[in-house]
């Protein structure tokens, strides 16, 4: 079976007003979109639907709203089952549909194949060469389908358009449902696909997985099927009945391709989201070699049995000292009398030297308490039981250290060309974003290497039993190289000079899973059991110690404490932080932490 519209056929169609059928000898062909209002009635599998960008959605929107194209620009879309197929292809000078007059649709094997042998541009009244062919297999409610593109300029993103998904709340990644009610959402993987700020910006993704409640044990999803990192974008645009959903994949920044196959999408239906976050994530473990966490080789004994994340605030951006080498190791001393010491670790944060500002030079701070004050810190509080990890930053460096010229050319772009700075902080409280930091790329052999020198200088000096990598899941699309990869390179060399330090790391995103067993930050409450396979959380540097909430060296400033809950995170590592004041003036809070995290454990006495 094969099916084709004419070009003429085509134009007629999405020119008209009205809504009658296209007269074409079988195999028929769908008529114009309904009128709103009217749920659209789904035509045959691999029928041709003569849709364009503003169908089936509200014009205008009617709650938040994202950049668009201002005329109906043509989605040609296939009917597979209870979903419509239609594609866009975007190159680094212009956005590219289908041409409807060469496509055809043909039964293969059970599954539907789609061919299209040209494109349109300029909102169809201009034709490009090249080719589309996409691969529709149906099992059941779920739809898996490919797509491979070929053009003669290299492509930079190739998008699915599905029609026919319901409305409802939404997931994002996992975490908790939300209502959008006519809102249009956007969502990046990872780290909000590199777009974190700004009026186009995305909500954030750590796996590339959507989940809409449908109703009642009814949900629908959407997951890429992907075994590298590569951005995913997926922007929900409401209609009257149901979502017109773009699914997109954009290419590796550091290649030039005129050929790009798509990794495999899936969409359906499923009566859970266990089920759902199941599915996705052994999906992930398979593709990313992702060990169980209970025999990964790289969790040493202590890593297994945490109760307690201690985070030890040590010096702001200003300058001002929340606790220098000395008092922590007040607080450990004290600490261990709560609790055994070998159930807990000890988080160093900004243990050297002005938070960000002193990035990237890595070396004890005089004012702190210097070489020898932070040596005893270490070596005392491994003596009390227990483990000792301090911070550093995976991608941040300021352009006005020094050493900076040594890795100037590892800062990061985004895939346009455009300079992606860790620029989003007001660290001084002029009420102005500060752009004195790169955001830079550890695939680039340089930043690299100078970042697994200064980790390798402290571990040879102090002997600590994990090292922290900040920011390490803000992976960002560069053309330079790939941060994953490079990432993926330190810890591993780390990791063959000194097997006994783990590895530690802030915002995961899935395929890190792999080669980082434990993290702070975390948010997936739906699936959370699925991801806590392979790897722990702990709770973020951010989260408000006892008392007045006070983030300490994190820029946020003040949270909200709850004295009942002590904030604690019902899928998390329980997290006391500890700020100036905290052991002067809220010691009863902090031993009420402390007691909670050892009833969570199973700790008596």
């Amino acid at each position: 079976m094969t099916q084709q519209m004419s070009r003429r056929a085509w134009l007629k169609t999405v020119s008209a007003a009205s809504v009658t059928p296209l007269l074409i000898p079988e195999p028929q062909f769908a008529t114009a979109p309904p009128p709103a209002g009217a749920p659209p009635q789904a035509p045959p599998s691999g029928t041709i639907l003569p849709l364009t960008s503003t169908s089936e959605v509200f014009v205008p929107p009617r709650g938040r709203s994202f950049m668009k194209f201002s005329f109906d620009f043509p989605e040609p879309s296939v009917q597979v089952g209870p979903l419509r197929f239609g594609f866009l292809v975007f190159t680094h000078e212009n956005a590219y549909g289908l041409d409807a007059s060469r496509m055809t649709v043909a039964s293969d094997g059970g599954a539907l194949a789609l061919a299209c042998s040209g494109f349109v541009w300029a909102g169809g009244q201009e034709r490009a060469d090249g080719r589309l062919e996409a691969r529709f297999e149906q099992t059941g409610q779920d739809v898996e389908w490919r797509v491979t593109v070929e053009m003669d300029r290299p492509i930079k993103a190739v998008t699915t358009i599905l029609r026919g998904v319901p409305r409802g709340r939404i997931s994002a990644g996992g975490s908790g449902f939300f209502d959008p009610r006519d809102g249009e959402q956007l969502f990046g993987y990872p780290f909000s696909g590199g777009d974190l700020f700004g009026p186009g910006s995305s909500g954030g993704l750590t796996t590339p997985l959507v989940i809409v409640e449908a109703g009642e044990a009814d949900y629908f999803y959407l997951s890429s099927l992907d075994d590298q990192v590569r951005t995913k974008r997926v922007f929900f645009q409401p209609g009257e009945h149901a979502y017109r959903v773009e699914a997109g994949f954009e290419t590796e920044g550091w290649t030039s391709q005129t050929r790009v196959t798509v990794p495999a999408w899936r969409a359906g239906r499923a009566a859970s989201v266990e089920a759902i976050g199941r599915r996705h994530y052994d999906h992930v473990a398979r593709a990313y070699r992702v060990p169980a966490f209970d025999t990964r080789p790289d969790v040493p004994p202590w890593m297994r049995r945490i109760a307690l994340a201690l985070t030890l605030h040590g010096q702001h951006y200003t300058g001002y000292i929340f606790n220098d080498y000395a008092r922590m190791l007040e607080i450990l001393r004290w600490v261990a009398t709560r609790i055994p010491a070998d159930r807990v670790l000890a988080f160093l944060a900004s243990w050297d030297g002005r938070y960000y500002w002193d990035y990237p030079v890595y070396r004890a701070n005089d004012r702190m308490g210097g070489d020898e004050g932070l040596r005893a810190l270490v070596r005392e509080g491994q003596q009390l039981g227990f483990a000792l990890m301090p911070m550093f930053g995976a991608n941040a460096a300021n352009r006005l250290q020094p050493v900076y010229a040594q890795m100037a050319g590892a800062f990061t772009e985004k895939i346009d060309g455009d300079r992606f700075d860790l620029n989003w902080v007001d660290w001084d409280n002029d009420r102005h974003q500060d752009g004195w930091l790169s955001y830079m790329n550890l695939g680039v052999d340089s930043w690299r290497a100078w970042l697994t020198g200064r980790i390798a200088d402290f571990l040879e000096r102090y002997r600590p039993d994990a090292y922290f990598l900040d920011i390490v899941g803000g992976w960002v699309n560069n053309p330079r190289a790939d941060m994953h990869e490079g990432t993926r390179r330190l810890v591993a060399e780390l990791r063959g000079r000194y097997p006994q330090v783990a590895a530690v790391g802030e915002m995961h995103y899935d395929a890190l899973l792999e080669f980082i067993p434990l993290y702070h930050s975390f948010s997936q409450t739906l699936i959370a059991s699925e991801v806590q396979k392979y790897a722990k959380f702990f709770q973020h540097l951010s989260h408000p110690a006892p008392g007045r909430g006070s983030t300490g060296v994190h820029e946020a400033g003040f949270g909200r404490w709850n004295p009942e809950t002590l904030s604690l995170s019902d899928v998390a590592i329980p997290t006391l932080n500890v700020v100036d004041d905290t052991f002067d003036r809220y010691r009863s809070e902090m031993d009420a932490v402390i007691q909670r995290a050892k009833q969570r454990a199973g700790i008596v006495g």
